[in-house]
C-alpha cells in the first residue's frame, strides 16, 4: 500500500510543534556589566573662573557637580589646597598679604588664619597630616622642606641641599614625606622619614619626575612624569619600583589626587578644544575610565581629594 505524501502544511505544523518543546532551557539574556558608579566625595581645587589673573579656591562633588566658591579676594591668588585629617578645614598657599604664605580656613571658607610670614621670600604647596602641616619655603635662601604645628609654630627645616626641594606628600600614617629635588639635576622623586633623615632617591635620573602624591594605603605613589615623552601620570611601588604609565594622551596629566578609598585618581590635563584651558579629570588607579568633571572656560586644576 502506497502510503499518501505528507502536505508541506503538515510538514510545517510538525516542526512548529517540535520547535515548541517546553522542556528545554530558556536562553539566557544577554545583559552588559553595569557602569561604574560615579565618584563620591568632595575635591578642593583652584580656578580662575571669577576672573582671567587670579586663582580663588572653591570646592566640589567628585562627579563636578556642587561648584561653591570658597575665597574671593579681590587682587589675590589662592591655591594649592589641601584638607586638614577631619576634613573640616583646608589649607592652602595665598598672596593677599604680599608675597606667597601659607593660610587655613574653615570648610566653608570662612575663618581664614594666616600661619606663615615668610616676607620677602615665599611659602608654598601645604600638605596635612595628624598635627603637622609640611610646606616648602626659600626662607632661608634656597627652597627647602619644612614642617610646623597646624597653628603654624614650631617651624623645622628638614633638607639642606644646594637643589631646589619641593612639592611635600606625606605618607598616610605621618612617617614619611615624598618630595622632589633638582639636587641631582633634573627633577627626581624623593622620600625622607618625617624629622628629615635617611632622604633616599626613588626616581632613576633618566627623566624629569614630580607632583608626588601618597596612596591611602601607603603601597604607592601617583606621580607626573616625561619619560614618556609626554607629561602623564605614572604610578609606582612606594619604594620607586614597578612603575606604571597611567595616562597616555597628546594633553598629558599632572597634580594627581587619590579619592579616600584609593580607587581613583583626580589630576588636571589641558582641553585641547578651541580656546583649550586646564580641566580636572577623574580616572581608575589603574586608567581606566577617564571623565571630566570640570567644564568650565576658566582653567581649573591642583585638585585635593577630601580626606
Amino acid at each position: 500500500m502506497v502510503r499518501p505524501r505528507l502536505r508541506p502544511f503538515y510538514l510545517w505544523s510538525i516542526l512548529l510543534i517540535a520547535g515548541c518543546n517546553t522542556d528545554r532551557p530558556p536562553l539566557a539574556p544577554t545583559t552588559q556589566p553595569p557602569p561604574p558608579p560615579p565618584p563620591g566625595g568632595t575635591i578642593a581645587f583652584a580656578s580662575t573662573r571669577d576672573g582671567p589673573i587670579n586663582y580663588h579656591i572653591y570646592t566640589m562633588n567628585a562627579d563636578g557637580t556642587g561648584v561653591t566658591q570658597l575665597s574671593n579676594l579681590a587682587n589675590a591668588a589662592d591655591y594649592e589646597p589641601a584638607w586638614s585629617p577631619d576634613g573640616n578645614r583646608i589649607v592652602f598657599t595665598s598672596n593677599r598679604d604680599s608675597g606667597y604664605d601659607i593660610f587655613v580656613m574653615n570648610a566653608d571658607g570662612t575663618g581664614v588664619t594666616r600661619l606663615t610670614s615668610s616676607g620677602p621670600a615665599s611659602s608654598r604647596k601645604p600638605t596635612w597630616c595628624g598635627a603637622r602641616i609640611a610646606f616648602y619655603s626659600n626662607r632661608d635662601g634656597n627652597y627647602e622642606i619644612y614642617v610646623m604645628n597646624a597653628d603654624g609654630t614650631g617651624v623645622t627645616r628638614l633638607t639642606f641641599t644646594q637643589g631646589t626641594d619641593a612639592s611635600p606628600a606625606w605618607s598616610p600614617d605621618c612617617a614619611q614625606i615624598a618630595f622632589v629635588s633638582t639636587r641631582d639635576g633634573k627633577w627626581q622623586l624623593y622620600v625622607m622619614n618625617a624629622d628629615g633623615t635617611a632622604q633616599t632617591r626613588l626616581s632613576d635620573g633618566t627623566a624629569g619626575d614630580s607632583d608626588p602624591a601618597w596612596s591611602p594605603d601607603g603601597n604607592r605613589i601617583a606621580f607626573k612624569s616625561d619619560r614618556g615623552g609626554n607629561t602623564d601620570i605614572y604610578v609606582m611601588h612606594a619604594d620607586g619600583t614597578d612603575i606604571t604609565r597611567l595616562t597616555n594622551t597628546a594633553t598629558g596629566g599632572r597634580e594627581p589626587a587619590w579619592s579616600l578609598d584609593g580607587s581613583r585618581i583626580a589630576f588636571t590635563a589641558f582641553t585641547s578644544a578651541p580656546g583649550g584651558n586646564y580641566d580636572i579629570y577623574v580616572m581608575n588607579a589603574d586608567g581606566t575610565g577617564v571623565i571630566r568633571v570640570t567644564d568650565d572656560p576658566a582653567s581649573d586644576g591642583v585638585a585635593a581629594w577630601r580626606r
